[in-house]
């Protein structure tokens, strides 16, 4: 909807009147502050639940469309499954029951750099033995060395 400017030399009758050509930005900036809002509240649910001190990789990040399984081993050993504790035996009944494609789902787990190896290979096992092929290792990025410059 544009305002319109009388023109000179007439009122209302016989003037001819013309659109005024500027653009109202209101809208725009309340759309922008809308999404400002929402993406401040919603960044800091993005990050997992647990928190865990992950070994670091020089391995490049895999990029995936969808937020993968995660099973998670807390540094005194308790698993989570994605943001729940779970008990080992009650992992692969609940992995099932929420695996869009079923065995073929990818999962990846998280175990704190503080957990036995042990323990880490015992869930990759229960996970390998119930038929989950596509499992993976989660570590964060490489330590920078102070005294090392790119």
């Amino acid at each position: 909807m544009g305002a319109v400017i009388p023109s000179p030399g007439g009122g209302r009758r016989g003037g001819k009147r013309r659109p005024l050509a500027e653009i109202n930005v209101t809208p725009f900036v309340d759309v922008m502050l809308v999404l400002l809002i929402i993406f401040m509240v919603t960044a800091p649910l993005l990050n997992p639940a647990i928190p865990v001190d992950l070994p670091h990789s020089k391995a490049q990040p895999v990029s995936e469309n969808r937020e993968p399984l995660s099973v998670t081993i807390k540094k005194d050993g308790r698993i989570y499954l994605m943001d729940k504790p779970i008990a080992a035996e009650d992992l692969v009944v609940r992995l099932k029951a929420i695996a869009e494609n079923g065995v073929e789902e990818r999962i990846y787990v998280r175990g704190d750099t503080a957990v036995p190896y042990g323990r880490v290979i015992e869930v990759m096992g229960i996970l390998n033995a119930a038929g989950f092929t596509k499992v993976g290792l989660v570590t964060g990025p490489p330590k920078q060395n102070p005294n090392e410059t790119k």
